[in-house]
């Protein structure tokens, strides 16, 4: 489950803006993915590029080696949109089951 959910939150990150990998674990790790590692991070990314979801160039950084930038293509706008739309539908059918009862007429 996870890894549909990481997918598409990486693409909405890069949607705001060109940004590399450590950047990104930080920006999951402020909107609370603590079990996200960076381990994860790279070969989703890999994955996101080769289905031209981003695009990435290499530049200098400011401190150290170059780093790898990734930007959002208009696939990956497309399929943003899609994930969207998939986790709108989820999240109201979880919320929908969560609030239907307090578990008071459950087997015990």
């Amino acid at each position: 489950m996870l890894k549909g959910l990481l997918d598409g939150s990486l693409l909405a990150l890069i949607a705001k803006g060109e940004t590399y990998g450590y950047e990104i674990i930080e920006k999951l790790q402020e909107h609370k993915f603590a079990v996200v590692s960076e381990g994860s991070i790279y070969p989703v990314l890999m994955r996101l590029q080769k289905n031209n979801l981003v695009s990435t160039v290499m530049r200098k950084s400011p401190s150290g080696p170059k780093r790898k930038y990734y930007t959002i293509t208009e696939d990956g706008i497309v399929e943003l949109e899609r994930f969207k739309e998939h986790w709108d539908q989820l999240s109201q059918g979880v919320s929908s089951l969560l609030e239907e009862g307090d578990g008071k007429n459950a087997v015990q």
